[in-house]
């Protein structure tokens, strides 16, 4: 099958490229550092091009408008699939991103899924959890000088090359025409003490103290929103496992 990935170099779309390649598949990779501008829509018509199915793995970056963003690359993904005659295209998307009024984000995401049911193309949405590197971006952004946030929270992390392999086996099936289970880690952690375990394990310094992200998120995390759906797909990596991992450097 010839599969092109929107957002193949990202974490989980470079994911879903190694994992589509080692099982035989053709892989296009739709990215700028490849020529192709998934939201101006600029030399997708030709990545396109006898291609059997999409998976879209892209992320918003910088400064642009998650909604605006989502809503114009599904645009021109679906408007460019339906003249090459794409024949499905599976959407990664965020547990609970419809349970966070307000949050842009999660609004993106949301947008992003209406637009993929819309666009004429037969689909599946492929909900995921936060992946174990959670832990590091928090550790990244929620800080002020040396001083990092450990906030609390549930979350269920997955191993992002199992969120790869999970993209490659809904775009292997036959489309669900709505959403696929949720795809979960095995296990249900506390954000903050994630952070801590990411701290120590990098060998990262900072003061960490624990708190609350406000707002509809905050509470979205602390109440069991954003974790997964009774029948959820499960993959097997732990977080504990993940952090064992880092520390040896693998």
């Amino acid at each position: 099958m010839r599969i092109a990935v929107a957002g193949g170099t990202g974490q989980a779309g470079a994911a879903a490229v190694v994992a589509a390649r080692d099982r035989g598949h053709d892989v296009v990779v739709l990215a700028r550092s490849a020529g192709v501008d998934l939201v101006r829509g600029s030399g997708v018509a030709a990545a396109l091009d006898g291609v059997d199915a999409v998976i879209d793995a892209s992320g918003v970056q910088g400064k642009d408008d998650p909604t605006e963003f989502h809503q114009a690359v599904t645009r021109s993904l679906t408007t460019e699939g339906r003249r090459a005659g794409v024949r499905r295209i599976v959407v990664l998307s965020i547990v609970g991103c419809d349970r966070v009024p307000g949050f842009a984000l999660y609004a993106g995401k949301v947008a992003q899924e209406r637009a993929t049911a819309g666009g004429g193309i037969p689909f599946t949405i492929a909900r995921a959890t936060q992946f174990h590197e959670f832990a590091r971006q928090v550790w990244g952004f929620a800080k002020a000088g040396p001083v990092h946030l450990a906030p609390r929270g549930r979350t269920q992390p997955v191993a992002v090359r199992e969120v790869g392999a999970r993209l490659v086996d809904l775009v292997e099936a036959d489309p669900v025409e709505g959403r696929a289970p949720d795809f979960a880690g095995p296990r249900e952690e506390d954000l903050g003490h994630m952070v801590r375990a990411y701290a120590k394990a990098a060998g990262e310094r900072g003061l960490i103290i624990p708190g609350l992200v406000p707002g509809a998120l905050g509470r979205a995390q602390r109440d069991g929103s954003l974790l997964p759906g009774p029948d959820a797909v499960l993959g097997v990596q732990t977080f504990q496992e993940w952090i064992a991992a880092l520390a040896r450097g693998t």
